[in-house]
């Protein structure tokens, strides 16, 4: 298939790849992300067409934060853009005049990892993604399911909690206000706030005060073996636990895939993680146990998957 350009959106810049068969990035074009929903593809198509200087391009692949639909062309909805029903298929395409397929953000990570990280060797496996939020991703049968309408696998908004706490999504209880980047700097905060005598390491980084800490502060804290730090990484690596042994129950993957800023704190995070998973897997004591197994692709993961996602066959066929 030669060459394909991936393109990641990120919050502060749009990063565009193009990368060969076997996953390499030969080579990038950055640009600011701009404030408004058309600047934005404009600015991808800029990347791009920085990006395939001196390349022979045969396609392009978007990962958007959203939900895309099933034909991979238009994001019904983005929660940190204002798309609604945006047509960015069409219109990325009009402005490089290569075929361009878009793909929700988290499913092209998932892919990545599947097809040349952590995941190779498996056909089943689930990718969640620990950051800010929590995304995910399904490859079954070495397949990426997106689901009938393209919007599965948004396990961040799965309810955990009935009634409770509220999410950015307008819906209460679900799992990323319990397992992600902002649930550890509030369990931090909450913890350092109630017993300040166990968290002077934490509290020192922090400037003095609970709400100085931010997630960078928890992770040198608990290396040091500041109590408040370690408890919240295990708290956060309850809840990650218990929805993995919940995701096993529904899919049964041969490794679950922890990706995401979180995942770069390697055992820390992931020992406990295991230890949860395998306390709520429900007949955990006489089933295979899947491996729960960290990213390795770090930020790559995203345009290595779009652009890899570009050389797939249209999944409606």
């Amino acid at each position: 298939m030669g060459l394909t350009i991936g393109v990641d959106i990120g919050g502060t810049k749009i990063a565009a790849g193009v990368v060969d068969e076997e996953g390499n990035i030969l080579s990038t074009h950055k640009v600011p992300t701009p404030g408004t929903p058309q600047g934005i593809v404009d600015a991808i198509a800029s990347a791009v067409e920085g990006a395939r200087a001196g390349h022979d391009i045969v396609g392009v692949g978007i990962g958007a934060a959203g939900y895309v639909n099933r034909q991979r062309s238009t994001v019904y909805f983005a929660p940190n853009i204002d798309w609604r029903q945006e047509p960015l298929k069409a219109e990325v395409e009009e402005r490089v005049g290569l075929p361009v397929v878009v793909e929700n953000d988290a499913n092209a990570a998932a892919w990545g990892e599947y097809k040349f990280g952590a995941g190779k060797g498996h056909r089943n496996v689930i990718c969640i993604t620990l950051g800010t939020g929590l995304g995910g991703g399904i490859i079954i049968g070495n397949k990426l399911r997106r689901g009938h309408f393209g919007v599965a696998a948004e396990f961040g908004h799965i309810r955990m909690v009935p009634d409770g706490l509220l999410c950015g999504c307008g819906s209460q209880g679900c799992w990323e206000q319990y397992a992600s980047g902002r649930a550890l700097v509030r369990y931090a905060k909450q913890r350092a706030n109630a017993t300040p005598e166990n968290a002077e390491i934490l509290l020192a980084l922090g400037n003095g005060t609970p709400d100085g800490i931010e997630g960078k502060h928890i992770s040198v804290a608990a290396r040091q073996g500041d109590p408040v730090a370690v408890d919240s990484y295990r708290e956060l690596a309850r809840w990650a636990g218990a929805g993995l042994a919940d995701l096993a129950s529904l899919f049964d993957p041969s490794a679950f895939i922890v990706g995401g800023g979180l995942s770069d704190e390697g055992e820390l995070v992931l020992d406990p993680i295991r230890k949860s998973y395998r306390r709520w897997l429900v007949g955990g004591n006489w089933r295979p146990v899947a491996d729960v197994i960290a990213a390795q692709l770090g930020n790559k993961a995203g345009l290595v998957g779009a652009a890899d996602l570009a050389r797939e066959p249209d999944p409606i066929m």
